[in-house]
């Protein structure tokens, strides 16, 4: 009855189990078995040579990419309703020592090369401005909107024109890989991506993320980042098997096609109420606030939006039993 967030959704059982069958004497911080398997385990999943990171947070993996991608005195171009910009408390400012975010627009939180130009171009390339050294984009997006391959393609040659290195927020890369149904490889490295945030937490995961960089030298620095940012922690093996649970067996694809599958019949449900169309996890519809109020009397939690939107998010453990009661009620709706 609760579609806040993907965040509060249950942990996956396999994740405990995981956790469970390493709970035993090991290295300390990453130097554990698990931990140092990562590299070949997504290198094999992206079908070329990475080095992956586990972290605990979605902010710790795109402000650590971040200060790998850009100096202080750079900048980073980013859409305006990106969470980089809007809910991470100034955690990127802070862990590059002062790069600047530079905001963009379009469509459904997404960023297009015209839109990226338009903020870039304007800049003077002297001493007293600070000059773009980085792109950011989400995918999915904050309002469920999925990047193709050939659009973070387009992102990416103008990236590589510019001499900029291109990020991707990926909190719902599952979702938005199990929607289009193409490799990670296209949807990344050779769609021009340098650095991901791989999301495990909204995807079924407890408390690890993963930091893939694309260009392994990277991470050289971005390790002492990590420690010296207080990430780096003592029974890192936790969070590797979290990784490593949701990696097997393409768990992570299985969720993220779940909750992509529970948002469609909410998608179905609402018609033509729905203000973006729904290509991950998030639903977004236009309802008066006496509709929200009585959707709300019925039991069901979700967060307003904007002024007559409201915003739902479904999770991997959402299966239709748990979804269609919420969906005949938006169904209802007069």
């Amino acid at each position: 009855m609760r579609f806040f967030s993907d965040n509060a959704a249950p942990v996956h059982p396999a994740v405990f189990a995981a956790m469970a069958a390493h709970d035993t004497l090991d290295t300390a911080y990453d130097g554990d078995a698990l931990s140092r398997s990562l590299d070949a385990r997504f290198s094999d999943l992206f079908e070329t040579e990475v080095r992956a990171l586990w972290v605990p947070s979605g902010t710790a993996a795109n402000c650590l990419a971040l200060a790998a991608l850009c100096p202080p005195f750079g900048g980073v171009v980013c859409h305006r309703d990106s969470h980089i910009q809007n809910d991470e408390c100034g955690a990127p400012e802070f862990y590059t020592h002062g790069a600047k975010l530079m905001i963009g627009e379009g469509d459904g939180a997404k960023l297009t090369p015209d839109s990226i130009r338009g903020v870039i171009d304007i800049i003077a390339d002297d001493v007293h401005r600070v000059q773009p050294h980085a792109i950011s984009i989400t995918n999915a997006t904050e309002y469920g909107m999925v990047y193709t391959p050939a659009e973070v393609a387009a992102i990416g040659e103008l990236a590589r024109a510019r001499g900029l290195g291109l990020h991707m927020d990926g909190a719902r890369f599952a979702n938005a890989v199990a929607h289009l149904g193409c490799s990670p490889a296209d949807l990344t490295w050779r769609a021009g991506v340098d650095a991901l945030s791989f999301g495990f937490i909204k995807n079924g995961g407890m408390t690890a993320e993963a930091l893939i960089f694309f260009k392994p030298g990277l991470a050289a620095d971005t390790l002492r980042r990590r420690k010296r940012a207080g990430l780096l922690l003592s029974k890192g093996r936790y969070l590797a098997a979290q990784i490593v649970a949701l990696l097997e067996d393409d768990r992570w694809i299985a969720n993220g096609a779940a909750a992509n599958a529970a948002a469609r019949l909410l998608a179905d449900a609402g018609g033509a109420r729905l203000v973006y169309p729904v290509e991950a996890n998030e639903v977004f519809l236009r309802v008066t606030p006496e509709e929200a109020a009585g959707l709300r009397a019925l039991g069901f939690d979700f967060y307003d939006w904007a002024p007559g939107e409201i915003r739902l998010v479904t999770s991997w453990n959402h299966g239709a039993e748990q979804v269609r009661p919420l969906a005949e009620a938006i169904a209802a709706l007069p």
